[in-house]
């Protein structure tokens, strides 16, 4: 995928974005220290480049509701296109699982699951046994309290990386 070069004012916006969601054309502009009108059209283009996907709130789920949120690890028995397309295809069709990364070295799969309650956890999980996606083991780790969940630091990321 051929990425596109962005410059210093596109990195500020793409991060007051990321830190504040959608915001009137002069706070945004104000923030990035440009006048509205190029900021705006630096959005567009930002947008319609893909750079921005959505815009999401950050709700206290803990307000809302009680609930259970489990870390699990997968590995699967074999390693063909076809099994980890049905194991994803799985975890595609179930609202429950929130995140689900495939990984490189001893685990294919780390995932994060919110159920309603514990029970509803464990049901899940048979549900994917029952499937028969080809799982060789997995392991759980229940979320007794998030220590940290943040939003990468954009400019940082990009000038370390050298671009």
């Amino acid at each position: 995928m051929k990425r596109v070069g962005l410059d210093a004012a596109d990195i500020r916006i793409l991060s007051a974005v990321q830190k504040h969601g959608q915001l009137s054309k002069s706070r945004l502009a104000e923030i990035v220290n440009i006048s509205a009108t190029p900021c705006w059209v630096r959005l567009d283009r930002l947008k319609a480049a893909g750079f921005i996907r959505g815009y999401y709130a950050d709700i206290a789920l803990d307000r809302v509701c009680d609930f259970t949120q489990v870390v699990v690890t997968v590995s699967l028995t074999h390693h063909r296109k076809a099994d980890f397309d049905r194991f994803e295809a799985f975890m595609n069709e179930h609202d429950e699982v929130i995140e689900c990364i495939a990984t490189g070295g001893g685990m294919d799969y780390v995932m994060t699951v919110i159920c309603p309650t514990l029970t509803a956890f464990q049901e899940l999980m048979q549900a994917m046994l029952d499937a028969e996606l080809g799982v060789d083991r997995y392991m759980t780790y229940i979320v007794t309290r998030k220590v940290k969940s943040t939003r990468p630091n954009i400019p940082k990321l990009v000038a370390a990386s050298g671009r």
